[in-house]
């Protein structure tokens, strides 16, 4: 069946190149970018994984506030927010849980020993993006833990010029929000730096936000060794109405939440020989209130802090591409519930990527030590086969892992209790996958499985009972289908850009009653995704979006958005309207999104 079903899909993709081979002033703009692992660096094209790319020009005419925005364009990427702007949303890939994507910042690790609920806590201002690399599938034998279902690395630009630009925004619900970016370019150094604010007054009872964010990045002595510098900080303050409580309770529940990242960076090359060492410093704060207005009724406060060294290199010879790093990082976490706990971290990875004509083949494993969990070692290889220069079959394969969070582990109040005995959660996961790359059609099909033993997730005794425990599911099996293409055409000399996608997912969790499990079973079961961005005239762009998600919990719905860019001289004039047709959806919890609204922006380049 399987292969019936390729074959198909290779007869229709071969149809729709020879329409696009009629298009001949196209740009290769995907095939130009190199994924840049930590460790061996590849095209796009020559990848044997699922990946999907938001280039630097998609973000441009997007007219996104934010990264979560951008991700829930992408076809098997589950962004759950709950609230405007991004708002404390969780990122799920293909499945997985809000703890089983690992986010990396020019591939730096931003895990978050507390929990994972904080993922996107750390996701960059768009305006200092070059692009956003999503891997799907096992990575844990290239990213290390936390890479169960995917990674996503956020790449950041590496020089803006001599620029600066101001962006104000204001819409629905009293959204307003300002931000400067500036570049500067000196002899020997380059500078970006970026300050923002966005607030709004919420658009439901204690939704209302103020957060903030700065970003400083520097090359300096470029013109020798260039040492990169990164400093990121992110402070949010925030309603968080019916965030982890049903609205009978009746809670007025409050969060702030800071997110700060600290990292050195060099690289030495000769001919063959690649080597990046890296220091950093990732620091999270965490401050919950049940009740917003008494403070002294219930308070969480989560300090954690992770330092950490590495270094990872590549070396080309006549066998082929030799990837391999070391990783050693120290976290600690003081909590008033979680209590003062520290863990030591190694990890040491290898990879080759062998290249026989029209076959690579890529084994590589990960070797880990943790204080508290001690030794594993992780597996994995990817097998590409080239068809022809436009098409490609590939098949991958990972043992990946994570180790339960210290809110797995530790947690404890009226309705939630951790578990110090819980195990770590291991896969092995699949995919078959077939690639097309023309000129301006890109799609891949992918048939992707995971077998997963020890899934934490928070189970109660039976449905009478409101008390959640960390606990060990025995066996989930995840298989699922997603597709995706991206079409590119001309209309009056100016390009049309259409992408779809679609995921089908279906879990089977083995032995376990659905309706006792608190995280695992509101999973996409289909989900559509289309964007088509148009230009007729020339300083006049449009975007119109469309999702449609079907979960395993509550109705299907569909959400259309829609965006206009005119730039004139050296202002960009946007309107970006959200939900146009006032669907009631959910995508987190208990929590109603946003109804129909829209942003006005104005951005100046100076």
């Amino acid at each position: 069946m399987k292969i019936k079903f390729t074959l198909l899909f290779a007869l229709v993709l071969s149809a729709i190149s020879v329409k696009a081979q009629e298009n001949t002033a196209q740009r290769d703009t995907l095939k130009e970018v190199v994924i840049t692992t930590n460790r061996i660096d590849l095209p796009f094209k020559e990848n044997s994984r699922t990946i999907n790319i938001i280039t630097s020009e998609i973000i441009k005419n997007s007219a996104a506030t934010n990264v979560a925005d951008l991700l829930q364009q992408v076809a098997g990427v589950d962004i759950r927010r709950r609230g405007t702007a991004g708002s404390q949303a969780d990122l799920y890939i293909r499945g997985g849980g809000f703890d089983q994507t690992l986010l990396l910042i020019d591939g730096i690790k931003m895990d978050d020993a507390q929990t994972g609920h904080h993922t996107l806590n750390a996701a960059l201002p768009i305006e200092v993006i070059e692009r956003i690399e999503i891997i799907k599938g096992p990575a844990a034998r290239v990213f290390g833990q936390n890479a169960f279902t995917g990674a996503i690395n956020i790449v950041t630009k590496k020089r803006l010029k001599n620029t600066a630009s101001l962006n104000v925004e204001a819409g629905s619900f009293g959204q307003l929000n300002g931000s400067l970016t500036v570049g500067k370019e000196f002899e020997n150094t380059s500078i970006i730096a970026h300050v923002g604010a966005l607030t709004s007054d919420g658009y439901r009872e204690n939704s209302d936000y103020n957060n903030f964010n700065y970003f400083l990045k520097g090359v300096f002595n470029k013109n020798n060794q260039p040492i990169e510098v990164l400093a990121t900080f992110f402070d949010k303050k925030f309603g968080a109405q019916n965030f982890y409580t049903p609205e009978a309770f009746g809670l007025n529940e409050y969060e702030e939440t800071q997110n700060s990242l600290l990292g050195i960076s060099t690289t030495f090359k000769s001919e063959n020989l690649k080597i990046t060492p890296r220091i950093y410093w990732r620091r999270g704060q965490d401050i919950f209130l049940l009740k917003r207005d008494d403070p002294d009724f219930y308070r969480n406060l989560h300090i954690t802090n992770k330092v950490g060294v590495e270094t990872n290199a590549s070396y080309t010879s006549n066998l082929g591409v030799t990837g391999f790093g070391v990783d050693v990082s120290r976290v600690f976490i003081s909590s008033n519930n979680l209590g003062k706990r520290n863990r030591t971290m190694a990890n040491v990875f290898l990879e080759h990527r062998f290249k026989f004509g029209a076959v690579d083949i890529t084994p590589g494993v990960a070797a880990t030590y943790f204080s508290d969990f001690k030794f594993h070692a992780f597996p994995g290889l990817d097998i590409g086969l080239k068809l022809s220069d436009k098409f490609k079959y590939y098949w991958n394969i990972g043992y990946t892992y994570r180790i339960p969070t210290y809110t797995d582990l530790y947690y404890n109040d009226s309705s939630t209790t951790g578990n110090p005995n819980l195990k770590p959660e291991e896969a092995i996961a699949q995919e078959f996958g077939l690639k097309y790359t023309d000129h301006n059609f890109f799609a891949t099909l992918s048939l992707f499985t995971r077998a997963s033993d020890n899934i934490i997730d928070f189970i109660r005794q039976n449905d009478a009972q409101n008390k959640f425990t960390a606990t060990n599911i025995a066996k989930v099996n995840t298989q699922g289908l997603e597709f995706n293409a991206n079409y590119t055409f001309k209309i009056k000399d100016f390009d049309q850009n259409l992408s779809f996608g679609y995921t089908f997912i279906e879990d089977d969790i083995n032995d376990q009653n659905r309706s006792l499990s608190r995280y695992r079973l509101n999973t996409l079961k289909h989900q559509f995704i289309t964007r088509f961005s148009t230009r007729l005239f020339k300083n006049v762009s449009q975007n119109i979006i469309y999702k449609h998600a079907d979960r395993t919990v509550g109705p299907s719905y569909n959400v259309w958005d829609a965006s206009v860019i005119v730039a004139v001289n050296k202002f960009n004039f946007t309107v970006t309207a959200n939900n146009i047709f006032d669907a009631e959806y959910i995508e987190s919890g208990f929590l109603p999104m946003p109804p129909s609204n829209i942003l006005f922006g104005l951005r100046y380049n100076f």
